[in-house]
């Protein structure tokens, strides 16, 4: 067990969850590609670390996601682990009142961009030797309950199950394993605003517990640390008292 020498990639890794997580596999000797959008805060972590890349990607560009995993391959030789992490938000809004454009940018990146890359990892991990890897996608809270306003952001992570599964099962063959993390207010730029008030179902605005990012990552790490011989589908990881269990 352990990521100690392994190859893993982690997408949306400027900032939150992404970046706590590709700290957490540098702190564990994991080798790391770092992508995001915005090349300067990934070069700020990689800065001087021979075992870090950096590299800008647009998850929801074809091409863009191709040239990331060639530079990942051209750095490091083989991929063992990606964690599908890009993630993209939208404000609260009735689906009566949601415009194209806005479903269309959470989706081109939350679901488009996980297939993306997630296709671009199950290649790798398929055609090197030795062959296999592991894939973690982000889910969340909101691919098992949503909130209200967020038709959007659920419809993409609802996705995300489906996708986790058929790709758990296509890798079977190849020694890939797959397995999604369900992230429930974690304290990071996107979140934090629900420790001021969320909309709850009943209409009320209501502050809501977070827990700290280190946490995620931890679990994360602890996903990938796994031998491929064993694997964990789903885990939930979440404020200990938000409102999820029961009627909040």
């Amino acid at each position: 067990m352990g990521v100690e020498g392994k190859v893993v990639l982690v997408t949306g890794a400027s900032q939150g969850i992404g970046k706590a997580t590709a700290e957490a596999f540098l702190a564990a000797g994991a080798r790391v590609a770092l992508c995001a959008r915005r090349i300067e805060p990934l070069a700020a972590i990689a800065e001087g670390r021979e075992e870090a890349l950096a590299v800008a990607c647009d998850v929801s560009d074809p091409a863009s996601v191709d040239a990331l995993f060639a530079a990942v391959l051209a750095r490091f030789g083989r991929l063992d682990v990606a964690f599908n992490n890009a993630g993209a938000m939208a404000a609260g809004v009735e689906i009566g009142d949601m415009d194209w454009e806005t479903w269309r940018r959470v989706l081109s990146v939350n679901l488009d961009g996980a297939f993306l890359v997630a296709r671009g990892a199950f290649r790798a991990m398929r055609d090197q030797r030795p062959q296999g890897g592991r894939i973690i996608n982000n889910g969340s809270i909101s691919a098992h309950a949503p909130r209200p306003g967020s038709a959007a952001y659920t419809a993409s992570k609802h996705a995300i199950t489906g996708l986790t599964k058929t790709i758990a099962l296509d890798g079977r063959r190849h020694a890939i394993a797959c397995g999604q993390i369900d992230i429930g207010n974690a304290a990071t730029e996107m979140i934090s605003a629900a420790a001021q008030g969320a909309l709850q179902p009943d209409g009320r605005v209501v502050p809501e517990p977070l827990m700290d990012v280190a946490h995620v990552a931890d679990a994360v790490v602890t996903m990938a640390g796994l031998p491929l011989d064993a694997n964990i589908p789903f885990l939930t990881i979440m404020a200990t008292n938000m409102p999820w269990l029961g009627r909040g």
